[in-house]
């Protein structure tokens, strides 16, 4: 499992003009079952995800291509955990670990 923090950056005025392919980006994370949850950090100052379903390596090829990282409007940061023990209804997150 892992923590994606997207924090913002120098590039942060043109944010508007890469949102609707970082929207794209999000979706496809949460359409090819990687992305679990996706949030604004408050105040204000980024974003987080959280991922599984992957290894660290194909992850990490996926935040490079989102259009907020390429573009440094954001700067991210990727947090790995491996889950030992979990609410029941967090259960699956236990066995769906690909080895990074």
């Amino acid at each position: 499992m892992f923590i994606i923090l997207l924090k913002f950056s120098t590039n942060l005025d043109q944010a508007p003009q890469f949102m609707d392919g970082h929207k794209e980006w999000i979706k496809r994370g949460f359409d090819e079952d990687i992305f679990l949850l996706v949030g604004s950090i408050q105040p204000n100052s980024g974003g987080a995800i959280f991922a599984h379903n992957t290894s660290l390596a194909e992850l990490q090829q996926r935040v490079d291509s989102d259009p907020f990282v390429s573009e440094n409007i954001v700067t991210a940061e990727i947090l790995e955990i491996n889950p030992s023990k979990t609410d029941m209804r967090l259960n699956f997150l236990l066995g769906n670990n690909k080895q990074s």
